[in-house]
């Protein structure tokens, strides 16, 4: 039983090509969106009183925790742009985690499996 589980998770078959390609997809437009947030973020709270976000790096560094964590340390941003960025990085990252998990399930319960 291991061992043919083992030898599909090492061949290349359909169902293997559509589960990486879905994730790499997933992963692609993260890393697209979290640049994107990250220069919007910046220009947004740079110079806004009370904002952490002073550099690239510093907006790059909040987009991607957002991404990453459900909750974080960081400080709020300042700006109404700013806030409605937030909540859309947080939405973005319940999708991916429901839809790759979803993904993965759909994969292990393919009914072309063999």
């Amino acid at each position: 039983m291991i061992r043919d589980e083992l030898g599909r998770m090492w061949g290349w078959e359909d169902h293997h090509k559509r589960l990486v390609s879905r994730l790499a997809i997933v992963v692609l437009a993260t890393l697209a969106i979290d640049l994107v947030a990250a220069v919007a973020v910046l220009f947004l709270e740079r110079h806004t009183k009370g904002s952490e976000v002073h550099t690239l790096w510093d907006a790059f560094f909040f987009t991607t925790v957002q991404l990453l964590t459900v909750s974080s340390q960081l400080k709020n941003p300042v700006t109404t742009g700013g806030r409605i960025i937030d909540i859309f990085l947080e939405f973005w990252a319940v999708l991916v985690v429901a839809g790759s998990a979803g993904a993965i399930a759909n994969f292990f319960q393919s009914a072309d499996r063999k």
